[in-house]
C-alpha cells in the first residue's frame, strides 16, 4: 500500500477517484505544527523552554522555533502514523509553494517515516496530473522550506516584540505585523489626503449638437478652450483639490460659464477637424492569484477572502487550477482546449493565427505556476460545472469568470475606430470657443464576444463600448440645440477597497498574493479598519498605532524596507543566501539597531497621549477639540468635557461643527445622586453590554475602574433610582453561611444571568430579583439539587436576511453572548466595526460567512 498526504479532506477525496487500491489517500487537516501562542499551549514538558526562548524561538540558538503539534490534530497524527505502518511508500502531496513544502516538512519531522519519501506535486486535480505527478516524483526542496520558516520566525518576533508596545502606548489586544501594518498605513495615508482635501467647484458647458443638413443625429460635445486657453474638469485637479497648472487652465465659475452660454446662443458652430484613430485592444492575460481577486471584487462583489474560499473548493475539486499564483502562463494542452472552444463557439474568424503569450509584470513574481484556468486539457462546460457545484453558487459564478477570462486570452483583438471631433465657435464677446466631441465604433468586437474586464474607474468602464456619431467633416455647419452649464465639485481620492487595495500592495512588492485575503481579514478583525459599502475606512486606532510605528519604528512600516524583505525571502527560497545571517541582521542588527534594540530603546520616549491625539479644529470659542481613543473606545475631549465618538464616523466626515454637535449632544447618561458611605456619585449609563449603574468617575492614569453592576431586565437607564442602583452594587450579596461546613454563599448577576455561588460550587436561579429575596434555607434547597444545565428558550432572530444564494439557507442575525453576529445555521460570524444589526445586507452577510469559514478552514 501507498500513503499519500495532502492538506485537505476535499482534495483528498478527489485525488483518491483517480487512484487505484494500491493507493491510501489521507488528509493532515492543514498545518501539523506550530509555534505556541503562549506557554500554557505547550506540552507541560515544553512550557519552561517556550519561557527561556523570545516567544518561542530561541533567538540565542540559531533562531531555532519551538514547534508542537497542534491539540487538534493529535488525533488525525496517530491515525497518519497507523497508515503508515502499513505502507510501503510515503507520498507528500501538499501544494507547491512554500507553504505546502513548509506542510510537508513538518509532516516529515513528526511521522518519521521509515519507508521510501516521494515529493509530488501538480498544479491540477485531474487524472492526467495526478498520475503524472506520481510518476515524476522529487525531492523536498529544504530552500523553499527555509524561506518558509525564515518567514514564520521573522514574523513571530515581530508581532511578539512591537505588539506589546501598541498595547502599553495605544490600546489592549492590538497587534503589529511584518504586513498588516504597512497595509494599514496605506489606507490611513489615503484618509489623511482625503481629511486635507479642500473641494473646488468648477463649471463645464455641454451642447447637445446635430449636422444642420443631412444627417441630424444628435450628439453630445463638450467645451474644451476658450481663446485656446484650456477649460478645466475634474482631472485638471491634483490629490489635495488644487488645480493643476493654473497658468494653463482656466476653471470656470457659475458667473463665467453663465455668460459664456448666453453669448453662444446666437453663435455659429462648425467642425473645424475630424480626426479618425483605429482602435485596438488586447485581451488581458488568464487570471494570477491578484488579479483574480481584484476581478472577482468589480464583477461579483466578492471579498478577497470569499474569492479565495471559492477558488479552493473549485481546485479541491478539479475544476480549476492551482488558484495561488504570479504566473500568467497557459500549458501547451490549455492553450489548445482555449483555442478549440475559440473555435467551437465564436468561429475561426475570432482564432488568432498562433497562441497568445502573456509576460508576467509582477515584482517579486514567485511560484512557477501556470495561470489560473479550467482543469485538464478540455474545459468543463459553465453548464456543467453549475449543475455540480449549484447554479448560482459562489464557486459556478466564479469558475464562470475564469473560464470566460481563460478563452478571451487567446482570441483576437477588438477593433474599430475612435473619433476625435474639434468645433469652433465665436462667442457674442468674441471669445474663440473649442468644443470636443468624440467616438467610437466597433468594427470587430474580437475578445469582448467573450469578456469585458472590471474597473474600479467609472469612466474607464465605457472604454470598451461603442460611441457612434453621425458623419462629421472638416467644415460642416452644426446646429447647437441645447447649451448648458453644469456645476460640479472635485472630490477626494476614493477610498481604497479590497480590490484597489490589492493593486496598491502588488506595486509596493508588500506580501504575496496567498497572503492579500489574510491581510485584509485582520486589519478588519484586530480594528483598525471596517468597511462602509466596499470602501475600507480607517479607525482612530489605525491612526494611532500608524503614528507610533512612522515616529518611533519607521524602517518596520517603511514600504521599501518591507518589500526588500520580499526579496530577501526569494533569494533564500533560490539558494542564494541563507535564512539564519540574515535573521541575525534583522533582530540583533548590523551597523544599524536591530528589532531587539528598536523596541528596547525607544519605549520611554513615547508619548501615549500625542500618540493618541487627532486635532479636529477649534470651536467658535477658539477651544481645540481632539479626538482620541481610549480603553473605552474613541471619543472626543474639548477642555474637561468629553464625548463618545460612534464607531461609524469616518475621521473625514468628522468636521468641528460635527464635534461640536456630538459634545453638546444630551447625553443618554444620568447622574442618580451620591453614595452616603462613598461620598462618590452614583450613575446610570447605557454602555456596550447594555444598561448599568457606576460608582464614581474614570480617573485618567488610574487602573482601578469604577464599580459598576449592570441593571436588572425590569429596569431602565431613564427611570431607575438611587436607591435601587445602590442596591445592584452590593453584589454580591451574601445570603449567609452554610452551618456545615461554614461557607458563604452569594447571590450575583453574572453572564448567563442570576446564580448563586458556594466555593466552587454555583445554581441558577430563576429570576433577577431573587439575588436579593433569596432565603437562606431557600439557597441550601437548590445546592442540595444535582447542578444541571439550564434550558433556555431560543432568542428570536433580530433581523431576518433572506436565503443564501449558495446553500439556500436562511440567513438571520442574531444576539449572542458576545454581540449581535450572522449565521445561516452552521457557521457564525460577528458582525464587525461599523457594521449595525439595521444596516446590514444579505451580501454583508455572505462576506462575514464566507471570511469565517476560510478563517476556520
Amino acid at each position: 500500500m501507498k500513503l499519500v498526504i495532502v492538506e485537505s479532506p476535499a482534495k483528498a477525496r478527489t485525488i483518491s477517484g483517480f487512484l487505484g487500491d494500491d493507493f491510501v489517500v489521507e488528509s493532515s487537516i492543514g498545518h501539523v505544527r506550530d509555534i505556541p501562542a503562549k506557554a500554557a499551549e505547550a506540552p507541560s514538558s515544553l512550557q519552561d523552554e517556550w519561557r527561556r526562548t523570545r516567544y518561542g524561538v530561541d533567538v540565542e540558538n540559531d533562531f531555532k522555533p519551538l514547534y508542537v503539534v497542534s491539540p487538534d490534530k493529535k488525533k488525525q497524527i496517530t491515525r497518519l502514523r497507523q497508515l503508515l505502518k502499513e505502507a510501503e511508500e510515503l507520498y507528500l502531496a501538499t501544494d507547491e509553494d512554500r507553504e505546502g513544502e513548509a506542510i510537508a516538512w513538518h509532516l516529515l519531522e513528526v511521522l518519521n517515516p521509515r519507508v521510501p519519501v516521494r515529493r509530488m506535486v501538480f498544479h491540477e486535480i485531474t487524472e492526467d496530473a495526478i498520475q503524472a505527478a506520481i510518476d515524476n516524483p522529487r525531492d523536498l526542496d529544504r530552500r523553499l522550506v527555509d524561506a518558509q520558516e525564515a518567514r514564520r520566525i521573522l514574523d513571530r518576533l515581530y508581532g511578539y516584540e512591537l505588539s506589546p508596545v501598541l498595547w502599553r502606548k495605544v490600546k489592549q489586544g492590538l497587534s503589529a505585523g511584518r504586513v498588516q501594518s504597512p497595509a494599514t498605513r496605506i489606507i490611513v495615508e489615503r484618509e489623511w489626503e482625503r481629511i486635507r482635501f479642500t473641494p473646488a467647484e468648477y463649471f463645464s458647458i455641454e451642447a447637445e449638437m446635430s449636422r444642420t443638413e443631412g444627417d441630424l443625429q444628435h450628439f453630445q460635445a463638450t467645451l474644451l478652450s476658450v481663446n485656446d486657453e484650456r477649460i478645466a474638469t475634474g482631472r485638471s485637479f491634483d490629490a489635495s483639490g488644487h488645480l493643476k497648472d493654473s497658468d494653463k487652465v482656466r476653471a470656470l465659475d457659475q458667473e463665467a460659464a453663465s455668460a459664456l452660454v448666453e453669448g453662444l446662443r446666437e453663435a455659429e458652430f462648425s467642425v473645424t477637424s475630424v480626426e479618425p484613430k483605429p482602435y485596438t485592444r488586447r485581451p488581458h492575460p488568464p487570471f494570477r492569484t491578484s488579479t483574480l481577486q481584484q476581478e472577482a471584487g468589480r464583477k461579483l462583489r466578492f471579498a478577497a477572502a470569499r474569492t479565495m474560499g471559492a477558488a479552493q473548493r473549485l481546485y479541491e475539486n478539479g475544476y480549476i487550477t492551482y488558484m495561488r499564483t504570479d504566473s500568467t502562463t497557459l500549458a501547451e494542452a490549455a492553450l489548445a482546449a482555449a483555442r478549440e472552444l475559440v473555435r467551437e463557439q465564436y468561429g475561426a474568424e475570432y482564432l488568432p493565427d498562433k497562441p497568445r503569450s502573456y509576460a508576467s509584470k509582477v515584482k517579486n513574481a514567485q511560484e512557477a505556476h501556470e495561470a489560473i484556468r479550467p482543469a485538464g486539457d478540455q474545459f468543463r462546460p459553465l453548464a456543467d460545472v453549475a449543475n455540480a457545484v449549484g447554479a448560482g453558487s459562489d464557486e459556478a459564478r466564479l469558475y464562470d469568470l475564469i473560464w470566460k477570462r481563460t478563452v478571451a486570452s487567446q482570441m483576437k483583438d477588438a477593433k474599430g475606430e475612435s473619433l476625435q471631433v474639434r468645433i469652433g465657435a465665436t462667442a457674442a464677446s468674441g471669445e474663440a470657443t473649442v468644443f470636443a466631441a468624440s467616438g467610437r465604433t466597433i468594427t470587430f468586437p474580437g475578445f469582448l464576444r467573450a469578456y469585458v474586464e472590471g474597473s474600479d474607474d467609472p469612466e474607464a468602464d465605457l472604454e470598451d463600448k461603442e460611441r457612434p456619431l453621425p458623419p462629421l467633416s472638416a467644415g460642416d455647419a452644426l446646429d447647437a440645440h441645447q447649451l448648458e452649464a453644469s456645476g460640479h465639485e472635485t472630490k477626494p481620492p476614493a477610498r481604497y477597497t479590497e480590490a484597489s487595495l490589492v493593486i496598491r500592495l502588488e506595486e509596493l512588492g508588500i506580501g504575496r498574493p496567498s497572503t492579500y485575503a489574510s491581510i485584509i481579514s485582520t486589519i478588519q478583525d484586530r480594528g483598525y479598519v471596517y468597511k462602509k459599502g466596499t470602501a475600507l475606512v480607517p479607525t482612530i486606532t489605525a491612526f494611532a498605532t500608524v503614528t507610533l510605528l512612522e515616529r518611533h519604528f519607521s524602517d518596520l512600516i517603511d514600504y521599501a524596507f518591507t518589500a526588500r524583505m520580499e526579496d530577501d525571502l526569494d533569494q533564500i527560497a533560490r539558494g542564494d543566501a541563507e535564512a539564519i545571517p540574515w535573521l541575525k541582521r534583522f533582530y540583533f542588527g548590523n551597523g544599524h539597531p536591530g528589532l531587539v534594540e528598536l523596541v528596547s530603546t525607544n519605549l520611554e520616549e513615547i508619548d501615549a497621549r500625542e500618540i493618541n491625539s487627532i486635532e479636529i479644529g477649534k470651536d467658535a470659542a477658539g477651544a481645540p477639540i481632539v479626538a482620541r481613543t481610549g480603553r473605552y473606545g474613541p471619543y472626543l475631549q474639548r477642555g474637561d468635557h468629553s464625548a463618545s465618538l460612534p464607531a461609524d464616523i469616518p475621521l473625514d466626515e468628522l468636521t468641528v461643527e460635527k464635534a461640536v454637535e456630538l459634545l453638546e449632544a444630551p447625553s443618554g447618561d444620568r447622574e442618580l445622586g451620591t453614595d452616603p458611605e462613598t461620598g462618590l456619585t452614583v450613575y446610570a449609563k447605557s454602555g456596550r453590554y447594555g444598561p448599568y449603574v457606576q460608582l464614581g468617575d474614570i480617573e485618567e492614569g488610574k487602573k482601578q475602574k469604577p464599580k459598576t453592576a449592570s441593571l436588572f431586565k425590569t429596569m431602565s437607564v431613564e427611570t431607575v433610582t438611587v436607591e435601587e442602583a445602590l442596591k445592584l452594587l452590593e453584589q454580591p450579596r451574601l445570603v449567609g453561611t452554610d452551618p456545615e461546613d461554614s461557607e458563604e454563599i452569594y447571590a450575583q448577576n453574572g453572564r448567563y444571568g442570576p446564580y448563586i455561588k458556594k466555593g466552587t460550587e454555583t445554581r441558577s436561579l430563576d429570576e433577577e430579583e431573587q439575588i436579593f429575596s433569596l432565603t437562606m434555607e431557600e439557597a441550601l434547597a437548590l445546592l442540595a439539587q444535582p447542578k444541571r444545565g439550564r434550558r433556555r428558550a431560543a432568542k428570536p432572530p433580530l433581523k431576518e436576511l433572506g436565503e443564501d444564494p449558495n446553500s439556500g439557507k436562511p440567513l438571520v442575525v442574531k444576539d449572542g453572548r458576545y454581540g449581535p453576529y450572522v449565521t445561516d445555521g452552521e457557521t457564525n460570524a460577528s458582525l464587525r466595526g461599523a457594521d449595525t444589526v439595521e444596516a446590514i445586507t444579505t451580501e454583508r452577510a455572505i462576506e462575514l460567512l464566507a471570511e469565517r469559514r476560510a478563517k476556520k478552514k
